[in-house]
């Protein structure tokens, strides 16, 4: 939890996370673990491969929805610290900023409904403060910060009716409460009294924000016996009567005894509280039975190896930490002798993990070590801006026993995730799975019954469009979702990567694309993408380099070049500063192509936002996008040097080195002054027709464009100072897909490619965490021939050598098929008689030889159909017409020797043809006179004749023909019959 320096009343700003312990859920608890010194063990982040079951994201829920109709939607409003009711169907959270809490039906959760809200100031004042909430049976019990400075800390628990929200008691709690938590029986509520410090006070003899600042704090338990009025609140002091140190706290080795700072507080189901001293490095255990004090102890200190611990834009798990305090933020009980603690860390700390403690005797049972923060890098939500203070900085922390199996959830507050883990064996957690949420994740709320998890966030800023929400997530059948893109281990740790907003094919490979991050990331580097699973893996960073030092570029546009190397697309913080370059294939820069002046003196901070290339007779093109539209006056921008709402698409020409433009008018954007429509991407389809990205910069419900379109170049160049404006084509609306992760919807659509298979991809930038959720949507969008059917139709063409034929003679057919210009189709294609097929072939250099056969005789329709291929749509010839007559056969007849009259003589009939076996009868004649009938089926036939008449005979064999074969005679065989 963070603090924030008072004004005239403390900001509380930073609301507690509960830990329930109850049956209906299991708390979101506050603080984190405390420990001796030990080396910190790695929980792996990969998954448990022997899961089924995974939590799906079923709603996001913005809380500005939520306001007081008097309120614009631009109010600052937050959702923290949340509880449920008993029947799981309704939430309540606390809006520090909006000074209320607030209602949502979450009955059905893929529709939460907002249920209202209670301003404090119906309850006290105005600026009073709710810090924590609490459901017990029908009543909410709210806690307020009502503190008037740091020295005067104050607060109360308000005991609200849910069903009306009208307040039925308020207890005075002594001091500035933090957090609560409710035992599993409904016997006691109680609450960290943490009256903290101030950040700018400079106690004697110490530095500014120093402890000690009393007065100190405390715990306060209520006996919740009975109705409320009957409801009494029980102060336990952690310093002595005089102020001065317990000895088991100076035992402890806690940093500053006399002011305690009590955090988070978690109950087990033995009523035995475990609280958080965060800024102490504590952990305290206390009997609720007795008041007694049962345990005192550090958290003790961590070093470990593999985090980031700089801030210079290279994500990189080499650093270390070398005996760090783990300051514990949010705790909670494993089970009834082991609890968990968020290492957030505060003002000299923080292990950037979290740890499980034996709560008998403080000893570690377990710590993260860097795998939380590897976490992070693997899954593209590593924040470099914090990388120099508290990393992923885990802050809330929640266990809860669903369908079986007991979780703990973790919260990244900076990171902007929550992770998710079995904590079955409390000495060996196993990582199951990364649950994206939106901007500081605070409050996590498990809702065992329902198979639910509530997700609050505390950071609201309206005008860039990043406000707080309650995410929901159900336990469910199958994989997750998320993530739709991760990150391999190289050398030992994952691949650091965020802000993806360029992509390209790899030529010839279709299990491959490539990457590319903007300036968020320093060096410039081209990610290897293995796209063949189902969630796509980055495998390996290339960097980018120019005179033999790595580059620092901001990579908009990303081609590779089937020759080798890259295109790149850089886009300058001014119009001078766009470029063009060109990489061999270990990234290192070859060439560089500024903008005409022309453009570049018409450009502010919207540039080169993508890059293409073609190739052709005269040689490589280079296609790129401008941003947004050109200024006449770059400083004012209120005209557009080509008319409102027109950006440019170029060509470069390599071969001449000239530059040739050409306008996009851009969809117009929403008219309240937030928003803009730009274009984010280009990508050949083919040599003439290019999809770009369009979208708006709006995001979440707001939402409104984020498109996909085809343009097509025409023929001829312009002219001059012609700017042809071209016609553009709806492709992909791909604002449903990225609204159906059900999760905030992702403003920067930035990537898109074709791969070698006609695959396509897409992918959002996630801007480096700064203005953004942080999760990055790696997009599956379909087959190019499908999606760009007009640009890559195919025309198919069947020729034969002639229009006659024969039945059973040798034809090739050849069939031609041209796609889109700069298109070599491939693939196969099949001709048909009707239904027929007689014949297949594979189509090389656009062309296929096919040998047909089992013409029939006739009249005949032939077409030739084209499969298709990555970049041509399938298509069918004209019919060709052709004649097939019946084939042509020999029939030869021989009797070998003399025959004698009346007796039996063996001759021999063969019927042959060019390319088929004939069937069908023979007959063997003596003149006119039959001798025999036999039927033959290719070959030679054998048969047995009479002669019932002596001198010479003259004999002769007639095949008689069929459907497929013409009838033809032997010759006269001459027989002496004795």
């Amino acid at each position: 939890m963070s603090h924030h320096p008072l004004p005239a009343r403390p900001s509380r700003l930073s609301l507690m996370v509960r830990s329930i312990s109850r049956p209906a859920l299991v708390g979101v608890a506050a603080g984190a673990l405390a420990a001796a010194v030990v080396p910190a063990t790695s929980a792996s982040a990969a998954p448990d491969p022997g899961t089924s079951q995974s939590f799906h994201r079923t709603a996001t829920y913005p809380v500005y929805k939520n306001l007081p109709k008097d309120l614009p939607a631009s109010s600052a409003t937050v959702a923290e610290i949340s509880d449920v009711s008993k029947d799981g169907k309704t939430l309540v959270y606390t809006d520090a900023l909006g000074k209320r809490i607030g209602f949502l039906d979450i009955s059905d959760p893929d529709r939460p409904v907002g249920a209202g809200s209670l301003s404090l100031a119906q309850l006290g004042d105005t600026d009073d403060q709710p810090t924590s909430v609490a459901v017990v049976g029908k009543y909410v019990l709210v806690v307020v910060d009502t503190s008037e400075s740091f020295t005067k800390p104050s607060g109360r628990l308000d005991v609200v009716r849910l069903s009306d929200s009208k307040r039925i008691r308020s207890i005075d709690l002594e001091g500035q409460p933090d957090s609560i938590d409710v035992s599993a029986g409904e016997d006691y509520a109680a609450i960290a009294i943490e009256n903290q410090r101030d950040e700018e006070a400079k106690p004697a003899g110490r530095a500014k924000g120093d402890l000690p600042q009393l007065p100190p704090g405390f715990v306060q338990v209520i006996d919740l016996d009975g109705a409320p009025a009957d409801w009494k609140a029980h102060r336990i002091d952690l310093v002595g009567p005089d102020g001065a140190a317990l000895p088991s706290f100076v035992d402890a080795g806690l940093a500053e005894p006399t002011d305690p700072e009590p955090e988070y507080v978690s109950i087990n189901g033995k009523d035995r509280l475990a609280l958080t001293l965060q800024e102490n490095n504590g952990i305290v255990i206390i009997d609720l039975a007795t008041r007694r004090i049962e345990k005192v102890f550090s958290a003790g200190r961590v070093s470990a190896l593999g985090f980031d611990t700089k801030k210079d834009g290279k994500i990189s798990l080499t650093d270390s930490l070398t005996d760090v305090v783990r300051e514990p933020d949010a705790i909670g009980w494993v089970d009834d002798t082991h609890v968990a603690t968020a290492n957030e860390g505060d003002w000299k700390g923080g292990s950037r993990g979290w740890t499980v403690f034996d709560a008998t005797d403080g000893s570690v049972t377990w710590d993260a070590g860097s795998s939380f923060e590897r976490l992070a890098v693997q899954h593209g939500l590593y924040n470099d801006d914090r990388a120099a203070k508290k990393g992923a900085e885990p802050e809330g922390l929640a266990i809860s026993t669903i369908d079986g199996v007991r979780y703990a959830f973790v919260g990244s507050e900076r990171s902007n995730f929550v992770a998710v883990y079995d904590i079955s064996d409390p000495a060996a957690p196993r990582f199951r799975q990364v649950l994206p949420a939106t901007n500081g994740p605070e409050g996590i709320l498990p809702i065992p019954g329902r198979n639910l998890l509530a997700v609050s966030s505390e950071t609201d800023d309206a005008a860039v469009n990043v406000r707080a929400s309650v995410s929901l997530y159900e336990l469910g059948d199958g994989p997750a979702a998320f993530p739709s893109i991760v990150s391999d281990d190289v050398a030992g740790n994952p691949v650091g990567w965020s802000a993806l907003g360029a992509l390209s094919a790899k030529p010839g490979d279709a299990g491959t694309i490539y990457a590319a991050a903007d300036t968020v990331l320093k060096p410039a580097q081209v990610f290897t993408v293995d796209v063949t699973r189902s969630t796509a893996h980055i495998t390996s960073a290339l960097t980018i380099s120019q005179d033999g030092a790595p580059a620092t570029l901001d990579v908009e546009g990303l081609y590779a070049r089937p020759d080798g190397g890259f295109w790149l697309a850089s886009e300058g913080a001014t119009g001078a500063a766009n470029t063009i370059y060109r990489t061999n294939a270990a990234g290192e820069i070859q060439e560089s192509v500024s903008l005409p002046t022309e453009i570049s003196d018409h450009v502010k901070n919207w540039g080169l936002e993508g890059v293409t290339a073609t190739q052709d007779a005269d040689g490589e093109h280079v296609w790129t996008v401008i941003q947004r539209q050109l200024w006449t006056d770059v400083k004012d921008q209120t005209e557009a040097l080509d008319g409102d709402d027109v950006a440019r698409i170029g060509r470069y020409d390599v071969k001449d080195r000239t530059w040739h433009w050409y306008g996009y008018r851009l969809d117009s954007p929403k008219r309240d002054g937030g928003d803009w429509v730009g274009l984010s991407e280009i990508t050949a389809v083919d040599n003439d027709t290019f999809a770009v990205i369009e979208r708006d910069k709006l995001n979440g419900p707001q939402a409104r464009n984020k498109r996909i379109y085809a343009v097509d170049i025409p023929a001829d160049d312009p002219v001059g100072d012609e700017l042809p404006i071209l016609d553009k084509k709806p492709a992909i609306d791909v604002l449903p897909e990225l609204r159906a992760t059900n999760g905030w919807t992702q403003e920067k659509l930035e990537g898109f490619t074709i791969a070698a298979d006609g695959s396509l991809y897409g992918v959002t930038d996630n801007d480096g965490l700064k203005d953004s959720t942080g999760e990055t949507v790696f997009l599956r969008l379909g087959q190019a021939r499908d999606v760009f059917a007009d640009a890559l139709r195919s025309s198919t063409t069947l020729s034969l050598p002639r229009r006659t034929t024969a039945y059973g003679q040798k034809l090739t057919a050849t069939v031609t098929v041209t796609g889109g210009a700069g298109v070599t189709p491939t693939g196969t294609v099949t001709v048909k008689d009707g239904s027929t097929t007689v014949g297949r072939g594979t189509v090389r250099n656009g062309a296929a030889k096919v040998t047909l056969s089992g013409l029939r005789v006739g009249a005949r329709q032939l077409v030739a159909e084209y499969g298709g291929d990555a970049r041509t749509v399938r298509g069918t010839s004209e019919p060709f017409a052709i004649t097939v007559a019946k084939g042509a056969t020999r029939t030869s007849l021989s009797i070998a020797g003399k025959a004698r009259k009346g007796k039996a003589k063996t001759a021999k009939v063969t019927v042959s043809a060019e390319g088929f076996a004939p069937t069908g009868t023979v007959t063997i004649k003596n003149g006119s006179k039959v001798l025999k009938t036999v039927h033959v089926s290719g070959g030679t036939r054998s048969v047995t004749i009479k002669l019932d008449a002596t001198g010479r005979r003259s004999l002769k064999a007639y095949y008689a023909g069929s459907s497929v074969a013409k009838p033809s005679a032997s010759g006269t065989v001459k027989v002496r019959v004795r």
